[in-house]
C-alpha cells in the first residue's frame, strides 16, 4: 500500500536536500520508498566526487539501489553506529510523528531509524497532517494473523490483510511475515497507540515511528522547507 501524492521534483528536492546533509566518513541509514530514492541516487553521485561513506540499508530494493549507483553497503551488524538516517514517510504531523510501512519494510527501517544518531524524514507536502490518520501497517508472524486481528479489534481498529498487487496472495515481507493494515480513524495519541500495539504478542513490529525523527525535509515547488518538532 504505497503511498501517491506530491510530484516527482518536490520528492527530489527533499531527498537531495537530506543528501546534502551528510559528511565524509558518515554511516548513514537508506531508506526505502520513491522519495529516498532520490536521496540515494544524489549519494552515488557524490561518492563518484570522492565523498566516503557507507550505507545501512532498510530493504533489498535501498540495497539494490545503492549498489546500482555505487554507495559501498553494510550490514548493521557489521556497523558499530549510525550517523544518519534518511527516511520517507506515508504521513506526519507536528511533532514529527510518523505513519511508515508502506512499502512493508518498517520492521527494519525502525531499527535503522533508532540506531540512528538522527533521523530525517524526506517528504512531499501531501504527506504531512495536523492529525495522523491513515491505517497504521503491522509486521505480523503469519500464523499469529488472527489473534493479532482480534488485538487490533480490542483497541480500536480494523484490519486489512494486505494483498500482493501482481501476483495472487498477500504481500510477504523481507523478513517472511504478513502486513495488517489497522485503521484506527484519526490517532489523538500516537504514542499510547505505538505502545498498545508493541505490546500485542504476535506484532513484529508497528508503523508508527514516535519520537525518532529529528526533522523533515520536505520538498516544495519552490525548495526544500525544514521542519522540527514544535
Amino acid at each position: 500500500m504505497k503511498t501517491t501524492g506530491g510530484s516527482d521534483e518536490q520528492k527530489r528536492r527533499a531527498g537531495e536536500r537530506a543528501a546534502e546533509a551528510v559528511e565524509d566518513g558518515d554511516v548513514v541509514g537508506l531508506g526505502t520508498g520513491s522519495t529516498a530514492a532520490y536521496a540515494i541516487r544524489a549519494l552515488g553521485r557524490a561518492v563518484d566526487d570522492g565523498l566516503d561513506v557507507v550505507g545501512i540499508p532498510t530493504s533489498f530494493d535501498s540495497r539494490q539501489l545503492a549498489r546500482e549507483v555505487g554507495v559501498p553497503v553494510r550490514s548493521l551488524e557489521a556497523i558499530e553506529g549510525i550517523d544518519l538516517a534518511i527516511d520517507g514517510a506515508d504521513q506526519f504531523d507536528s511533532q514529527l510523528a510518523a505513519i511508515k510501512g508502506g512499502g512493508a519494510a518498517h520492521a527494519r527501517e525502525k531499527v535503522v531509524a533508532a540506531a540512528a544518531d538522527r533521523l530525517v524524514l524526506v517528504v512531499d507536502p501531501s504527506k504531512s497532517a495536523a492529525t495522523l490518520t491513515r491505517s497504521v501497517p503491522l509486521e505480523v508472524l503469519p500464523d499469529a494473523r488472527p489473534a493479532v486481528e482480534r488485538d487490533v479489534a480490542d483497541l480500536g481498529g480494523a484490519s486489512t490483510l494486505r494483498r500482493a498487487e501482481r501476483k495472487d496472495g498477500p504481500v510477504v515481507t523481507d523478513n517472511g511475515n504478513l502486513v495488517l493494515d489497522c485503521d484506527f480513524g484519526p490517532i489523538d495519541d500516537p504514542g499510547r497507540l505505538a505502545s498498545s500495539l508493541a505490546s500485542v504478542p504476535g506484532v513484529v513490529e508497528h508503523g508508527l515511528f514516535v519520537g525518532l525523527a529529528d526533522a523533515a525535509y520536505v520538498g516544495t515547488d519552490d525548495g526544500v522547507e525544514v521542519r522540527t518538532r514544535d
